[in-house]
């Protein structure tokens, strides 16, 4: 059978250019630039920078939500001249709880459902980065975020407690103790939401198990207290009961720990040595969302 010859326009469109391509001869920036670019990118998405309007407008408004009380605070402490901030800086995030609680839900999907969902997991680690270096990159950025979110309300109130010349020493304790406890909050959150989320690619569905994680259980552990409180004189009970709700758990640590006074009912909050329980127990949660979204990743990126 005779083979067709190409003509010469056909031939002249398949010829073969010489492009000057060369080989990568710059710095090999490695493991640690990854992580950390990763890590940016992560944080940025967190307030929607680098993505479309849409994705800015929710963590935008939750930032604005936060701090509009505390920017309301000082202006009544500083035109009444007020002795005192009305509340306790360790208390601005118990009682915030439900925005930090949103923001978190509807964030930790965000860093980490996609890249399940589109299936992008092992291209990341076709570059030189591990499944730990994705993990801790991941949740660094997000609990980032958290901390921003917590802290700068305090921020917010601490100048203005100075501005109202309010006392220098009184404020910075009460300052410095509520950022540790949002530093706490901020890792606990984090990694139980991101544990949540990294359960199911579909981000609905991880908003959805986000939210029943944080509020069911505070929930169901409020409630509990509350009817305890009534029908029982033991205040051991309820205290043993806010170790299995996390905001509870935040509460309970600052409370034996950072001067704070507790909402639990009766006001009654953990002692030193019971505190010390729950600190063993954020910090156990901590670290056990931290393994479970390492063994998470090392199936996903397969």
């Amino acid at each position: 059978m005779a083979v067709e010859q190409p003509t010469a326009r056909e031939a002249e469109q398949t010829r073969i250019h010489n492009i000057g391509y060369r080989s990568y001869d710059g710095p090999r920036l490695g493991r640690a630039y990854a992580r950390r670019s990763l890590y940016s990118q992560s944080l940025r998405g967190a307030y929607g920078l680098g993505r479309s309007v849409k994705s800015k407008v929710l963590p935008m408004l939750l930032f604005v939500v936060m701090c509009v009380p505390a920017l309301i605070m000082v202006a009544v402490a500083v035109a009444t001249k007020a002795k005192e901030l009305p509340i306790e800086y360790t208390r601005y995030a118990i009682i915030m709880q439900a925005v930090i609680g949103l923001y978190v839900a509807s964030q930790a999907p965000q860093s980490v459902s996609r890249d399940l969902r589109f299936k992008t997991v092992p291209l990341y680690f076709s570059r030189p980065i591990e499944t730990v270096d994705y993990v801790r990159a991941k949740y660094a950025a997000l609990a980032s975020a958290m901390f921003i979110l917590t802290a700068a309300p305090l921020l917010v109130l601490y100048v203005g407690a100075l501005l109202a010349k309010l006392d220098f020493g009184h404020q910075t304790k009460g300052f410095a103790e509520a950022v540790v406890s949002v530093a706490l909050l901020s890792l606990l959150f984090s990694g139980i939401s991101l544990v949540a989320a990294a359960a199911t690619p579909r981000r609905g569905f991880g908003i959805a198990a986000v939210i029943a994680v944080l509020t069911i259980s505070y929930g169901a552990v409020s409630t509990l207290q509350a009817i305890a409180h009534v029908h029982s004189g033991d205040t051991s009970v309820l205290v043993w009961m806010g170790l299995f709700s996390p905001i509870t758990l935040i509460d309970g640590v600052q409370t034996a720990f950072l001067g704070a006074s507790s909402s639990f009912p009766g006001a009654q909050g953990p002692s030193a040595a019971q505190g010390v329980v729950y600190l063993l127990v954020v910090l156990g949660l901590i670290a056990g969302s931290y393994g479970l979204l390492v063994r998470r990743y090392r199936k996903a990126g397969l």
